[in-house]
């Protein structure tokens, strides 16, 4: 393993660069996985790290012990504090994983999948393409004003969900709802209908909106159905990454009930 102490380390840098920077994980084209569990579903996917990264305190730990060549990659050991300066957490795991992005996922025509319109929050962003990917959508599509899909912070709240979605960043969310040959679902609270009315298991595209503006008018006119979700509570709406699990997890309500 080769230890770096250094904050002015060459690769240091780069590693700091790419924790904290879009742009540098663009130009790039790397990203760092946070925590074992992360690492381990990146692996199942096929994936193969190009560095693996640990704190010292890990490195001199039994978990290192796991790490044959079959994970791949250069190992690098940096010191405690260096490696907190990475994590995207309070209470660093020890291990992060450098990868190119983004993830060789299959492609076809999508069937059922989400388009999200400006999520800001990273941990939103990574809740709803966890739950997309639990569904079992195919495809992620995310308009310009979105939060880095391959964030650390994302990745993390992800845990696993970029390496089976197919994700499209930068995507015009209207012309790509014209397109789409199915249903194309927007919540609203000034809608007639109710979510539980609509039979959803045909194709499907729900369309999330910023956590504070909602779904704008342009792309609520794209919708093809627009519901509410009955909220019998003291409260006006959900938090996006709610409302986004609720519809999905109705259409697999829905087909399961078909079954």
């Amino acid at each position: 393993m080769k230890l770096i102490s250094s904050r002015d380390n060459p690769f240091f840098k780069t590693l700091r660069k790419l924790s904290e920077s879009a742009r540098h994980r663009r130009d790039g084209g790397k990203t760092l996985l946070d925590g074992w569990h992360l690492l381990q579903a990146y692996r199942q996917a096929g994936g193969e790290p190009e560095a693996l990264i640990l704190s010292q305190s890990v490195a001199e730990g039994a978990e290192a012990g796991i790490l044959d060549d079959s994970w791949g990659g250069e190992r690098v050991v940096l010191p405690d504090t260096l490696f907190a300066e990475l994590s995207p957490v309070k209470t660093p795991t020890g291990v992060l994983a450098l990868i190119a992005y983004p993830f060789p996922v299959a492609e076809s025509a999508p069937e059922f999948c989400v388009f999200l319109e400006d999520i800001q929050d990273p941990g939103n962003l990574g809740t709803i393409l966890r739950s997309a990917a639990a569904a079992g959508c195919d495809t992620a599509f995310l308009s310009p004003a979105c939060a880095d899909a391959w964030s650390p912070k994302v990745l993390r709240a992800g845990m696993g969900a970029h390496f089976v979605l197919n994700i499209q960043e930068k995507s015009d969310l209207a012309a790509t709802a014209a397109e789409f040959s199915g249903m194309v679902l927007a919540a609203s609270l000034a809608a007639e209908h109710k979510l539980y009315e609509l039979d959803l298991t045909g194709p499907l595209a729900v369309v999330v909106g910023n956590e504070g503006a909602g779904i704008s008018p342009a792309l609520m006119a794209a919708a093809s159905h627009r519901v509410k979700i009955p909220m019998p509570g003291a409260v006006e709406s959900l938090n996006a990454a709610a409302a986004a699990a609720v519809c999905l997890f109705e259409r697999v309500r829905q087909r399961s009930v078909l079954k």
